[in-house]
């Protein structure tokens, strides 16, 4: 489509996290005019960054896969591939505080027996487990995740009923679903989790390759995007908070009313909930049904390098994931590290001097080199409701993009988008809700075309 099919139509996107901001640049590059409605000082949603004490910080730990295709085509969006760091082949080791280190990396062999001979050598399990993780993972993949059925069931009691006891549940599953999902694996439904192990260790052997930002988020999806959107002649309207969203279509911005041809509402469910109208979404009451997860993450600058790697992660300990932020926070003397805990429900709310107290003698026990350094800075960032709570029976609660009203859409990792609540997710969301709106405006035009044709 091209800017002759929008009629100069123009699209109020209410929300600039990475849905909103996917939504305007896919409407912009066919011509249709946007203005971006973001009711923070900045752009990222979720995804953003600080300053503190010469820092840039992250707000969490967010990674991709080289099998989020649509988050790496926001990306070349963006002409930000460079801003990026992939894998050349999938590696972690997995630290163990009361054993010896194991290695999960990838054979270059086709999907899934890519890796098997990773699960045959993991030293984290015994022999016997290896041989179950493995034909657990075969039973897994002859999954269907679109089943409805698996929705309503637990991941942990599907383990469990597959030969997955205790440490296998710690040392390779949770690895992952939890990290994926933000849950944990008793309260993780099968559905998206089999969706995840499916797509990223069982699919192609590339997929579960991991990319991390090489710049601050606050650039990446906050500064970039901002440049890029107003390049392409959108607008943005920071410090915006709609509070109403009502036939004409209009908004209530700022307390005062607003017009476009559509609107798309590309915020959280709560949010989302209190804005679209009654008549758009009758169920929206159900939404609130979806919670909220919450992720804590663990922020320790050291005087001196204590992990040599890029990132690590761990079993046995309160710490999941580890990674060196000193690089990309422009840290130049020492080492800055950030613990990324997923699913922290019972660490949300620890003050944090007992987050320090428990997890600087974590990270000593599984880095040796941290016992003799000084830590010259301590904090912790906490998104209470990081992602919605993926549980059993939350995809039946995930509404689709379109809504009853034919000039209202939706957008977020929220709904219905076929991945889990995750940055490829959101990115999915925002170009689903821009197809509609483009096939919404072509329909318009039409009928006024026919309407002028007949006189009428």
């Amino acid at each position: 489509m091209n800017g002759g099919h929008s009629g100069g139509a123009h699209v109020a996107v209410v929300g600039g996290g990475l849905a909103g901001i996917t939504t305007a640049l896919a409407l912009q590059e066919t011509g249709v005019r946007t203005t971006l409605y973001e009711a923070r000082p900045r752009l990222g949603g979720a995804t953003h960054s600080f300053d503190r004490d010469g820092l840039t910080v992250d707000n969490g730990q967010h990674i991709f896969l080289k099998c989020c295709t649509a988050y790496r085509g926001l990306l070349e969006r963006l002409d930000a591939l460079d801003r990026v760091s992939v894998q050349e082949r999938f590696d972690v080791r997995v630290l163990d505080p009361d054993g010896p280190a194991g290695r999960l990396r990838r054979a270059k062999a086709p999907g899934p027996l890519h890796f098997v001979p990773a699960l045959a050598r993991y030293a984290l399990l015994p022999p016997a487990d290896r041989l179950r993780a493995v034909r657990a993972s075969l039973a897994l993949d002859r999954l269907d995740p679109d089943d409805p059925s698996l929705d309503g069931l637990a991941m942990g009691a599907w383990l469990a009923g597959h030969g997955q006891g205790p440490r296998a549940r710690e040392a390779l599953w949770e690895l992952f679903v939890t990290a994926a999902l933000n849950i944990g694996l008793d309260d993780a439904a099968l559905g998206p989790a089999a969706m995840v192990c499916q797509t990223a260790l069982l699919g192609r052997s590339d997929a579960a390759d991991i990319g991390v930002a090489s710049v601050p988020l606050g650039d990446l999806h906050g500064t970039i995007a901002a440049a890029k959107i107003e390049r392409d002649g959108g607008r943005i309207h920071l410090g915006a908070k709609v509070s109403a969203v009502v036939a004409g279509p209009k908004l209530l911005v700022n307390g005062s009313p607003a017009g476009a041809d559509a609107v798309v509402v590309a915020v959280p469910h709560r949010a989302a909930a209190s804005l679209v109208p009654p008549e758009a979404c009758p169920d929206r009451s159900r939404w609130a049904g979806l919670g909220s997860s919450p992720i804590v993450n663990v922020h320790v600058v050291y005087d001196r390098p204590v992990m040599d790697e890029p990132f690590v992660a761990a079993v046995g300990s309160p710490v999941q994931w580890v990674f060196d932020r000193t690089g990309v926070s422009g840290l130049t003397g020492g080492q800055y590290l950030a613990v990324s805990v997923s699913a922290a429900d019972s660490w949300i709310d620890t003050p944090t001097a007992e987050l320090r107290e428990v997890y600087l003698a974590a990270l000593e026990r599984l880095f040796p080199a941290a016992r003799r350094a000084r830590v010259t800075d301590f904090f912790v960032t906490r998104e209470r409701h990081a992602t919605f709570r993926q549980s059993p029976g939350s995809g039946a609660l995930r509404p689709g993009s379109a809504t009853r009203l034919p000039w209202l859409f939706l957008a977020g990792a929220w709904t219905d988008t076929g991945w889990p609540d995750t940055m490829e997710g959101a990115v999915r969301s925002g170009l689903t809700a821009a197809r509609l709106v483009r096939r919404h405006l072509r329909e318009t035009a039409r009928r006024a075309g026919a309407e002028e044709v007949t006189g009428r």
